[in-house]
């Protein structure tokens, strides 16, 4: 299969900076991550991952978690299983 598409996008150049280091550190350059990227919307038919706008109850969630709020600590997994009662 010829590769002669082009693809051009433009975005935030800290994000491509950021994005492209991902890339090296697993062995992939752009080209390679934006084709399976494409490979996995072909699959998927639809994007590989969900796309969703948290609601009021999450967000309220995310801050008090980043807060340190109501956070449980568990010694072990066991102790995690009690503590979700399973």
């Amino acid at each position: 299969m010829s590769k002669s598409a082009v693809v051009k996008a433009r975005v935030e150049p800290e994000l491509k900076k950021q994005a492209e280091a991902v890339f090296r550190k697993i062995g992939l350059n752009t080209t390679q991550a934006i084709t399976l990227f494409y490979t996995q919307v072909e699959l998927c038919n639809g994007l590989p991952f969900d796309v969703r706008i948290p609601n009021e109850e999450t967000l309220k969630a995310f801050g008090e978690s980043d807060k340190g709020e109501g956070l449980v600590e568990c010694k072990d997994l066991d102790d995690l299983f009690k503590n979700l009662d399973i």
